[in-house]
């Protein structure tokens, strides 16, 4: 297992109609280092009658760990609704009891940069001792490295960080070129996710519907995709950027048609020759 930057099936990859010894057992048998929970599925463990010493127990039982937490959002609204309070407050005991440094946020509304930068100071400070790891998506409020990086200088806050993933990084139509990161320190960047995208994107109003069902497994370009994984982690590597840990974030109804063990392997593998692909063995070492 990496203890540096443990190797993570990310929450969505392995959906949310499995138990949550079912999707730790898959994870471990897969390969991966960890497990990432968001909120949601955090809570659906507890509505399977688990206690928290319950779930650390099952994640003792088959040597993995909770190593990303997330999800929160809409927190940019003036009057944020008890739902997303509660969740956001979810993510914070999550945090605490597996020992994760960081929660994902991501934003869908739409603000100018000081606004935005001062929400997130304000989350900022809600959260304390953990990183906000801010992710820009092309369909969000924050659709670009550019502006989630100016929002993240303008809050002016230690524990505001960028959290980057291929497949939005290659839909918002930047090239996987580390001239690219130039300017934003290697330090401000928490972790990144890593999956494949296809060739042809599907219309700009429904892009939100191909990143939510229709991604592929990471690839050094032997799959059915781009093949962009190993180049865009190597951009990664090459500007410095340690994550705290690599997330595997593919979202395919596809993948999932076929089993969380087999979504699992699939996805653990395609993970395991792409950061071959691009050098970085030592995410691979124990």
């Amino acid at each position: 297992m990496s203890k540096k930057m443990p190797i993570t099936v990310s929450s969505w990859t392995l959906g949310d109609q499995c138990s949550f010894e079912e999707r730790v057992k898959a994870a471990a048998e897969a390969g991966y280092d960890g497990i990432g929970l968001r909120a949601e599925t955090y809570v659906d463990a507890l509505q399977e009658g688990l206690t928290d010493q319950d779930i650390l127990d099952i994640l003792d039982k088959y040597g993995i760990v909770c190593s990303e937490v997330e999800y929160i959002v809409q927190w940019c609204e003036e009057k944020r609704s008890y739902e997303q309070k509660y969740k956001e407050q979810m993510c914070f005991h999550m945090c605490e009891l597996f020992g994760v440094e960081q929660i994902n946020c991501g934003l869908m509304e739409t603000y100018s940069v000081e606004y935005t930068a001062q929400k997130l100071k304000e989350l900022c400070q809600r959260a304390g001792k953990y990183i906000i790891g801010v992710e820009p998506m092309p369909y969000s409020g924050i659709p670009d490295i550019k502006k989630g990086w100016d929002v993240v200088r303008e809050s002016g806050c230690d524990n505001a960080m960028l959290h980057i993933d291929t497949w939005h990084w290659v839909k918002w139509g930047t090239p996987i070129d580390v001239k690219e990161l130039e300017g934003i320190p290697a330090d401000k960047f928490c972790s990144i996710q890593i999956n494949d995208v296809w060739e042809r994107s599907y219309a700009p109003s429904v892009l939100r519907d191909e990143s939510m069902h229709d991604r592929l497994a990471p690839s050094a370009g032997k799959g059915p995709g781009i093949g962009c994984t190993a180049d865009w982690l190597k951009m990664v590597k090459d500007h410095g950027i340690v994550p705290k840990q690599i997330g595997v974030e593919v979202i395919s109804d596809n993948l999932l048609a076929k089993g969380v063990a087999e979504c699992a392997k699939i996805t653990f593998e395609g993970a395991k020759e792409a950061l071959e692909a691009a050098g970085w063995t030592e995410a691979l070492e124990d």
